[in-house]
């Protein structure tokens, strides 16, 4: 096994608490052939390193293992659905600590077009965006947590977008209500009623205010997508595959939720840390 310790400490590392977390959901390795010897927390935190920087798989940093490991495993995870299934669970834990139901009742939706790079893949072009690459349709809850996301060309609507991501979301039994933006109006609002029973509610810009607005629950997605976009590999579309990009946006989730899962809570009063460490 590769020794952590002898190489720099990068700010996208798992720690020790986190890394249990992943441990878990991760597959045991296959029976048979030689004993794998490259340590899989290095391989997630490699993982973790292009996400956060946005580099190519050639130019991860020489302490990590080559590119090709890190590649099949990435790969391999995603083929297999286990970064979703550790994305999902981790959103349950997230939600039972903060005092709610592990799957919600109320979702937002919405979309987002990226431009894609010179990268092999599907593409198209929004014309309302004058963007030529793929948009990200996600749907969140009203802790900003990701519940499903889906990616198409640029060229297809929001509407068509929206109703493939309420597909996705079908196993959420608890969901009842959606806020979406006005590009979802028309047709989808009757076909979400009689489709999933959910009740779906436009919400619209005011035509009376000049310049930026907040929209109710709608600053909720578009936090989550300023979240994303933290995470460089997501500012633009370099992926070839769009399994890989859908994975990336698990990935940065995930990352998301196991530092809210392992974040030391504030003092309540400024000398109680102090008190606390004291005593």
């Amino acid at each position: 096994m590769a020794d952590v310790s002898a190489r720099r400490v990068y700010l996208s590392d798992l720690s020790d608490e986190q890394w249990v977390m992943v441990e878990r959901a991760l597959p045991p390795a296959p029976g048979g052939g030689r004993e794998r010897t490259v340590d899989l927390r290095e391989i997630v935190n490699a993982i973790l390193d292009r996400l956060r920087t946005g580099c190519s798989w050639e130019m991860l940093p020489h302490d990590f293992p080559p590119k090709s490991t890190v590649f099949e495993d990435f790969a391999g995870w995603r083929n297999s659905g286990t970064w979703e299934r550790l994305h999902d669970a981790l959103r349950h834990d997230v939600r039972q600590q903060n005092g709610r139901e592990a799957t919600a009742s109320a979702a937002i939706v919405d979309s987002q077009s990226a431009k894609t790079t010179e990268t092999r893949g599907q593409r198209g072009y929004d014309a309302g965006k004058r963007v030529n690459g793929r948009k990200r349709h996600i749907l969140v809850d009203t802790l900003e947590l990701l519940i499903a996301v889906v990616i198409t060309p640029a060229s297809v609507q929001d509407r068509d977008g929206a109703d493939l991501v309420f597909q996705a979301a079908r196993g959420e039994t608890r969901l009842e209500f959606i806020w979406a933006d006005g590009g979802d109006a028309g047709k989808l609002v009757e076909t979400m009623r009689q489709a999933f029973g959910w009740k779906l509610e436009i919400v619209k810009r005011s035509d009376d205010v000049q310049g930026f607005q907040v929209l109710p629950h709608r600053w909720i997605v578009e936090r989550t997508f300023g979240w994303l976009g933290r995470y460089r590999l997501n500012c633009c579309e370099h992926e070839a595959t769009i399994a890989s990009s859908r994975a990336d946006i698990h990935l940065a989730m995930t990352h998301i939720m196991l530092r809210r899962l392992t974040r030391t809570p504030k003092p309540q009063h400024p000398n109680e840390y102090l008190l606390a460490h004291i005593a």
